[in-house]
């Protein structure tokens, strides 16, 4: 893992205003984000870590502060400088696979090669996630867990920097989703991807090198692991 930061953001704030009504979704935070490190964002439904993630993916823009990547200030950035970022830069995995249902698992993975610039191939990216056997089904022939990874694999293909996961367990029970923790692992070991998994679920946390707390639009200061658990071992 590097010790030079991919992300630095100081001072992060995001309000959202209807009427006279003020929201801080994020609220003063500040933190690094290491090339290659794996960190776990936790905290509740409204807690601010969506927001976050959001922002240093440029999906979101923030109402104040810095957020940098390898030293590019993101914040201030236009739609089509955002759109060039997140297309060269940044993977993305949500709770919901968002695959489509017509297409084969190695063709839902192939439409990102077709516009990444140094993509790998869209099989080895299925076989990086244990999927090589599954890549001619369609979705509907896949299990919830398998689906997640197919989008891991389309998120990865890409080759990007970074890799951003927001409750990619949430919709799966504790057997499926420590075998999705196991793929995001071994895409961070092997690719040396720096990777930030979102989650509510306090025993995830284990599998990460750091772990951000987050509450009320704050985050606390990060908690090192100095020696993360396998998925296997993660107690639900």
């Amino acid at each position: 893992m590097e010790t030079e930061p991919i992300f630095q953001v100081r001072n992060l704030s995001k309000v959202y205003r209807t009427g006279e009504v003020e929201v801080r979704a994020l609220d003063d935070v500040s933190l690094d984000l290491f090339a290659g490190e794996m960190a776990v964002l936790l905290g509740p439904s409204g807690s601010g870590k969506s927001t976050f993630l959001n922002i240093i993916g440029g999906i979101d823009t923030a109402s104040s502060g810095s957020a940098r990547f390898r030293g590019r200030e993101l914040c201030g950035l236009n739609e089509r400088q955002l759109t060039r970022y997140r297309r060269d830069h940044v993977g993305f995995v949500f709770q919901f696979y968002n695959l489509i249902p017509s297409l084969t698992a190695l063709e839902n993975v192939a439409l990102v090669t077709e516009i990444a610039r140094k993509p790998m191939p869209a099989g080895d990216a299925l076989d990086l996630v244990g999927l090589k056997a599954r890549m001619h089904h369609f979705p509907a022939q896949l299990s919830g867990g398998e689906q997640q990874r197919v989008a891991i694999a389309r998120a990865i293909a890409k080759q990007p920097e970074v890799l951003l996961c927001d409750e990619p367990t949430g919709a799966l029970d504790s057997k499926t989703g420590i075998v999705v923790l196991e793929a995001l692992a071994t895409v961070n070991a092997t690719t040396g991807t720096t990777t930030a998994i979102i989650t509510h679920n306090a025993g995830i946390r284990a599998i990460a090198n750091r772990v951000f707390t987050f509450s009320d639009g704050r985050v606390s200061p990060s908690q090192i692991n100095a020696h993360p658990v396998a998925p296997s071992e993660v107690e639900w």
